[in-house]
């Protein structure tokens, strides 16, 4: 068997390896050159598509979920017209960091085809597992969605409220400290927040960051 497959081996790489017998070189060049154009172009196209809001919900447990709860947040609607879709948030601008999240996006794939959040309480039950993978991820790469649009260097202090102030000026001198530690659920509703770390309870049940 190990035979037989080490001579079609050697066979295939011979056929590539052969001058070929009836086109130039230049045209092989040329050709490749073309194919390698039309590839990419291709593969291009399709990356930007699913880099947009219309292919993120266009599944329903998108839409009929945290789509919904993104509506009624600032990132959505406000008094300058400038608002964030899904991408801006969960996909990394530069070329590199966005196709490793789209590989770890392909997984997510499985989930559809499963069903796996297919109900409003199968999303529920496992909104808390999904909200804090997506917290760890912006934690190790220092919350890089949010700094593509905000900077602490452009940021005036001066204009913020108190409370926002101490916070980022705490943010800028403490080693560590990053977006998403204090801004969980800046577009979308918080999952239950008992036990998870710089977070407390009001009496009514509401959560806050205590940073």
């Amino acid at each position: 068997m190990s035979r037989k497959l080490f001579g079609l081996v050697r066979s295939g790489w011979k056929t590539l390896s052969r001058p070929s017998r009836y086109y130039s070189l230049g045209f092989l060049s040329i050709g490749g050159f073309v194919c390698g154009i039309l590839f990419w172009g291709g593969f291009n196209t399709a990356l930007e598509l699913t880099n947009t809001e219309p292919f993120c919900i266009s599944c329903h447990e998108m839409r009929s979920n945290v789509y919904q709860e993104l509506q009624g947040t600032i990132h959505f609607t406000n008094r300058s017209g400038v608002r964030a879709t899904c991408p801006d948030c969960h996909v990394p601008h530069d070329w590199t960091d966005k196709i490793a999240r789209k590989m770890q996006a392909s997984k997510e794939v499985w989930g559809w085809l499963f069903g796996t959040i297919n109900t409003r309480e199968k999303f529920l039950d496992h909104r808390l597992e999904m909200a804090m993978r997506e917290w760890r991820r912006l934690k190790a790469n220092d919350s890089l969605e949010c700094r593509n649009c905000h900077a602490f260097e452009y940021m005036d202090f001066t204009r913020q409220s108190p409370r926002a102030e101490r916070a980022h000026i705490r943010g800028l001198q403490q080693a560590g400290l990053t977006c998403i530690d204090c801004h969980k659920g800046i577009a979308h509703d918080l999952p239950p927040m008992e036990g998870i770390e710089g977070w407390d309870l009001s009496p009514r049940g509401q959560a806050t960051s205590m940073r």
